[in-house]
Order: structure tokens, then C-alpha cells, then sequence
């Protein structure tokens, strides 16, 4: 039996640790906010997610860091891209999809996998933060409503408001015009949504799109977006049970396959 192991996604927003045990097993798991020092959030995600496994540091084989901030994890064994690992986390948890969709704290990327979890290709958006949670934090506050109740508001929504931008800065400009203009939050949350969905379907089909569809990330947490991103596809989008612990999840598998070719 393999020694336990860890994967640490260090991401812009949130950082994210999956323990696995020598079979494969999740036993521990950690979500943090990065705050202003990745590193200290990297390694506190490191930590809890030890904590909550039983174990202690010296119990693990190998240790990935993968995420923006993986170079500042000075105590993992090697470095991944997200890229990589977000493939290898989502075919572990949906083997049958084939194209992963990644909206994450302010970056988006689509990323085309075989039947093996290997990346074909990949497109990503880390200029601009539509679609990401920042852009929803934004939009969330612009509205004053929170950010959790966003996904639930839109969904009752008839008739949703046209929002033109996807760009953050003009996109809260518009947002507040429709308020004084007297349209429903209701309208313009699911407007919002469906802005992002446009956007990130013009996003990936730059791969090209393969079925089946995955989403991982915060963002996979808001129904609403989730349903416009389906409209747009016309396509069932698979959300997995941890959305955004996938990168972490595919960095530990990744690091039990180095104990495998070890």
C-alpha cells in the first residue's frame, strides 16, 4: 500500500488541499481564503487539510502545489500547472467528460481531455475577470444582494435584462443604470448570467467543444450560471460534488503517481 499524499491548489481567491490515503481515497480536505499572502494561505490549506486526515506532514509521500501561487509552496515536492491538474481532478471525478469548464476567482479556462484525463488542448482568460467570482463579487455588491443568493434569484427570472459588457468596471456601470431605470434585480442577475454564459461559450468553442461538459471552480456553486451556460451549449453541464477542491484533487493524483513511478 502507498504512503498517503497531498495536492495543494493555491488560487487567487481561495486555496484549496485534498489528503489522499494510499488507495486513492479523499480522507482530508481544506478550503481557505488567500487573502493578500498566498503562501501562508497555501500553507494553511496544507495544514487543515492534514489536520482533518489524521495526519502529520511527515506521514505524506509526495506533495503537488498547483494554482497561481504554487511557486510560494516551499514545502510541496513539486510544482503543476492548474491546467493539468484541473484535467486530471475532473476525469477522476466524471471520467466520461471530455471538455472542462474552470471559473475560477478571476480567471476562466476551458480545456479539452481524453479518456484518460490527458489535456488535448486548452484555452484561457486570465486578462480579464468576466465570468470569474470576482466578476460576480462585483456584480453582487453593485446589487447589494449576496453573493451565495445569486444563483436562486436568477432563476426566477422571466425576462431577463440585456447587460451589453462583460467587462467588470462597464458592467457595474450598466447594472446600476438598469436599477435607476426600475428593472427587476431579478431580471438583471439572470442578465448577468447570461452575459457570462455568451462569454465563456465564445471562450471555449476556440478548443472546439467535445461532450461531455464539466464544470469546476467557485463559480460551478451558482445554479444560475450553471443553467444559462446549459441554454447556451444546449447541453447538460456535469457540476461534481467539490467543484472547487478539482485542481486540488488532480495535483494529489498526480502525486500518487509519483509514488507509483517512484
Amino acid at each position: 500500500m502507498k504512503l498517503p499524499v497531498a495536492g495543494v491548489d493555491i488560487g487567487s481567491l481561495t486555496a484549496k488541499a485534498i489528503v489522499l490515503d494510499g488507495g486513492g481515497n479523499i480522507i482530508g480536505h481544506s478550503l481557505v481564503l488567500t487573502g493578500h499572502n498566498s503562501r501562508l494561505s497555501g500553507r494553511k490549506a496544507f495544514d487543515l487539510a492534514l489536520e482533518s486526515a489524521g495526519l502529520g506532514e511527515s506521514d505524506l509521500d509526495v506533495v503537488i502545489a498547483t494554482g497561481y501561487g504554487r511557486l510560494t509552496a516551499d514545502f510541496a515536492t513539486e510544482k503543476v500547472t492548474e491546467i493539468t491538474c484541473h484535467a486530471r481532478g475532473a476525469h477522476s471525478a466524471r471520467p466520461e467528460a471530455r471538455t472542462v469548464i474552470d471559473l475560477g476567482g478571476q480567471d476562466s479556462k476551458a480545456i479539452a481531455i481524453n479518456e484518460a484525463g490527458k489535456v488535448l488542448d486548452f484555452v484561457m482568460n486570465d486578462k480579464c475577470s468576466a465570468g470569474t467570482g470576482r466578476f460576480l463579487e462585483v456584480m453582487a455588491n453593485a446589487l447589494d444582494i449576496d453573493l451565495d443568493d445569486l444563483g436562486r434569484i436568477s432563476l426566477e427570472s422571466e425576462t431577463p435584462a440585456s447587460i451589453s459588457s462583460v467587462c467588470t468596471v462597464f458592467a457595474e456601470s450598466e447594472v446600476v443604470s438598469r436599477v435607476a431605470e426600475g428593472v427587476s434585480k431579478v431580471d438583471i442577475v439572470a442578465g448577468i448570467h447570461q452575459a457570462i454564459a455568451s462569454r465563456i461559450y465564445a471562450m471555449t468553442v476556440r478548443i472546439p467543444i467535445r461532450e461531455r461538459i464539466i464544470m469546476t471552480g467557485g463559480v460551478a456553486r451558482n445554479e444560475g450560471v450553471v443553467r444559462a451556460l446549459e441554454k447556451k451549449f444546449k447541453s447538460e453541464i456535469i457540476v461534481p460534488e467539490m467543484p472547487q477542491h478539482m485542481g486540488a484533487l488532480g495535483a494529489a493524483i498526480i502525486a500518487s503517481d509519483r509514488v507509483g513511478s517512484a
